[in-house]
């Protein structure tokens, strides 16, 4: 990580922080707005940058992930830009190998299938060394950024990471993972205490190579029910956040925000919303005015709209966003959708999703 001169670059002064005044739950004179999955295959130029190499090769590269990061700020006034990587980075620097089969997803040619399969995986203190490239493609775009916005860096949560890593791939069911849960649970814990031990120094070393917030995908958390969740999701959750503040803070490191999002997770929104983040966001299927119930005015909200609304027409997205804005209130709120953006979107629908949070906020202020 001193390889990073930890925080100690020059970077150009930050010109809009609406974005980072939210996840502190500082008054912002407008709603900002950021899209999971805002770089992605939805946009041309994406596809024509991408085109050239098979996908972990671009993630290898710091100038493409610098300019995939870039392409969606050129067209829209988005409030965030996050880093083009992505979570299952951690597993390879463990030592597994991971493929990304087009049509299918990503793959792993050789998933856990016991506990003494643990033995191949590398020492997780090593794992920030092997991912210096997700470091400098940070540290590159931060600085091409020229402050217009902040940057988000991120990874996957341990839950998410292991159902990849005992499951192979994606899945529809997560049996092979939940079955680990509940034949394997000392097996379990420990390959999600070496994720934890490999995610707070990875985490850590984005913020030092220039990371403004970071975000934690839990997006198979509802795959899990209440117990699972609480016994072998949660406490890795909590710890990952504790253990990153406190790492920041050793380092001599400025805090920043951090995100929880963990997909269908609903049923543990109270818990999410005191494990230490400033941010919990939430999917489509959670009704705003009742998530601010549960969870109170100590944190920010992120999200919620159904991405297939962007199928809308842009008459329709206006109203949707509209009656978002209004159930979320105008405080302690960034825009967001409840999933990532699919490959068929119309830009122009994106477009209009983002002028609509702006508009519609600053109106709601008025009034």
């Amino acid at each position: 990580m001193e390889a990073n001169g930890l925080g100690l670059q020059n970077f150009p002064e930050l010109k809009n922080d609406t974005f980072l005044r939210a996840a502190w739950g500082e008054e912002t004179d407008y709603t900002p707005v950021w899209c999971m999955r805002q770089a992605g295959r939805y946009l041309p130029e994406f596809r024509e940058t991408r085109a050239a190499q098979d996908f972990f090769s671009t993630c290898r590269s710091p100038e493409a992930c610098c300019e995939l990061t870039l392409q969606p700020l050129r067209r829209f006034p988005l409030d965030a830009a996050i880093i083009f990587s992505d979570i299952l980075v951690v597993p390879q620097a463990l030592g597994m190998e991971v493929t990304m089969v087009p049509g299918k997803g990503p793959s792993f040619p050789e998933p856990l299938r016991e506990e003494r399969d643990l033995e191949r995986l590398r020492d997780p203190a090593a794992v920030a060394s092997e991912l210096g490239y997700v470091f400098q493609a940070i540290t590159l775009t931060r600085q091409q950024l020229a402050g217009r916005v902040p940057l988000i860096g991120f990874a996957g949560a341990p839950w998410t990471l292991m159902t990849y890593m005992v499951e192979g791939g994606s899945s529809s069911t997560m049996a092979q993972a939940k079955r680990w849960l509940y034949q394997k649970p000392l097996a379990s814990h420990k390959l999600l205490g070496i994720l934890t031990d490999a995610l707070v120094p990875y985490l850590i070393g984005q913020v030092a190579a220039g990371a403004q917030a970071l975000q934690l995908f839990e997006s198979h958390a509802g795959h899990l029910g209440s117990e699972l969740f609480s016994k072998f999701a949660l406490p890795y959750i909590r710890d990952v956040a504790k253990r990153v503040k406190a790492g920041l803070q050793k380092a001599g490191l400025a805090p920043v925000p951090m995100i929880i999002f963990a997909k269908d997770g609903h049923f543990a929104l109270e818990e999410l919303a005191q494990a230490g983040y400033e941010v919990v966001g939430l999917d489509w299927t959670v009704a705003p005015k009742k998530a601010r119930e549960r969870v109170g005015k100590t944190v920010t909200l992120q999200g919620n709209l159904d991405p297939c609304a962007l199928y809308a027409s842009e008459e329709e997205i206006g109203r949707l966003v509209q009656q978002m804005l209004n159930d979320f209130g105008p405080q302690r709120y960034i825009a967001n959708l409840g999933h990532g953006l699919y490959p068929d979107m119309d830009p122009e629908h994106v477009g209009a999703f983002v002028d609509a949070v702006h508009k519609h906020s600053r109106l709601l202020r008025q009034n």
